[in-house]
């Protein structure tokens, strides 16, 4: 600048053009945070939300009462279950944690904020819970409400810098994208002809304007004056930028992280047909069935009593991974013709009520499967009893 400072001061006639505002910087740090992290924490929660909160009897028979009521269709005023249990995921996702109340109406609600106090051999105690904007006055022990932990703390430090190097990197490609193809131009200004400080500022006002129609419309004219120049240079521009395709590729690559980061196979968030199944089995097997895992054991712990867990009473969530009877037919025919589970105990598995008839909890084994001894034994008693000897299989 002292080169600068020389010869603008030799010539003071257009020292002014320090302070002519030439240049304007349009571009802007993307911000990726937010979209990763609702992608991925979003779509493990339409995943949840799709289940289905079973209340079970000792005879694995599904029992509809009011828990079932607030669990599967409303558990407030407010929200529908589907809504409800979307807020949860994130939260616990988000947060680590996530505290749910019961009202005295018997509702179910989302704590947004509180305040834990912990004990070595009492039950933790929750003051200071607030909903909205209303703060319970009396605090809340850890038997009285339902509290879920993620486990997974160093999730907001991994994201935040991630999220950091990423948007500087994102921002970086985003501006050298727009100075691609950018309208360039250059102005030649006649310093004899404005040498007062109004005309400095019609013509900063006209720089303004010249600058603000190219940047915003398709087509623009800039109409010249004696003392105001104008010349295009945008068809000599050779300045290189990253493909736009590269942008893609990067927040691709976030989303990445955070999806395994949580234990969501990328490949599902992309929609990526390869491979379908086995992603899709590792998604129900390592993410969503640990969760399922914590809803029940948290939720069978304060709902019901020691004596009822027992017994057999009980919540079992039914979620997507659900298999389809016509798809399992032939699996099916092989477990009850081999006597190894009866037809009741498949029904359990397939996640459906069992038959109150009693045949369905006997053991069933086809003649194709018994052994020659046990044949000639049921023939033999068969013709004791002067009935018709065993028929069938592949007796050569």
């Amino acid at each position: 600048m002292g080169i600068l400072d020389r010869i603008l001061g030799k010539q003071h006639e257009i020292s002014w053009m320090y302070d002519l505002e030439l240049f304007q910087d349009t571009s802007e740090k993307a911000y990726l945070k937010r979209m990763a992290i609702d992608t991925c924490i979003e779509f493990l929660a339409r995943t949840i939300s799709q289940s289905e909160f079973r209340i079970m009897d000792e005879n694995k028979k599904a029992i509809k009462d009011n828990i079932y009521y607030k669990l599967n269709f409303r558990p407030n005023t407010d929200l529908s279950a589907t809504d409800f249990w979307q807020k949860v995921i994130y939260k616990l996702v988000y947060d680590n944690e996530v505290l749910i109340v019961v009202t005295d109406k018997r509702e179910l609600v989302i704590a947004d904020d509180y305040d834990r106090k912990k004990f070595a051999l009492y039950p933790d105690v929750f003051e200071h819970v607030l909903i909205g904007e209303y703060e319970y006055e009396r605090s809340f022990d850890m038997d009285e409400v339902i509290y879920l932990t993620y486990n997974n703390a160093k999730l907001n430090q991994f994201t935040e810098g991630l999220f950091q190097d990423y948007g500087e990197l994102f921002g970086r490609m985003m501006n050298a994208q727009m100075r691609n193809n950018q309208i360039r131009g250059i102005i030649n200004v006649d310093s004899q002809k404005v040498n007062t400080t109004e005309e400095m500022e019609k013509m900063q006002d006209y720089v303004n304007k010249v600058t603000e129609a190219f940047s915003k419309n398709g087509v623009a004219i800039a109409p010249l004056t004696k003392a105001f120049e104008y010349q295009d240079a945008s068809s000599g521009n050779k300045m290189s930028a990253a493909p736009f395709d590269e942008l893609g590729k990067l927040q691709k690559s976030l989303i990445d992280n955070v999806a395994r980061a949580i234990g969501i196979p990328p490949s599902l968030l992309h929609g990526d047909l390869a491979d379908l199944e086995n992603a899709f089995e590792a998604y129900i097997k390592f993410c969503i069935k640990p969760l399922t895992k914590k809803f029940e054991d948290e939720l069978n712990a304060k709902l019901f009593t020691e004596a009822d867990i027992l017994k057999g009473i009980g919540i079992k969530i039914i979620g997507i991974d659900k298999k389809n009877p016509l798809e399992l037919a032939d699996s099916i025919d092989k477990l009850v013709s081999s006597s190894t589970f009866t037809p009741n105990q498949v029904l359990i598995l397939l996640g459906e009520e069992p038959s109150d008839d009693p045949k369905m909890d006997e053991y069933k084994i086809t003649k194709n499967l018994t052994t020659a001894r046990e044949k000639e034994n049921g023939n033999q008693d068969n013709q004791d009893n002067h009935e018709e000897p065993l028929e069938g299989g592949d007796d050569e």
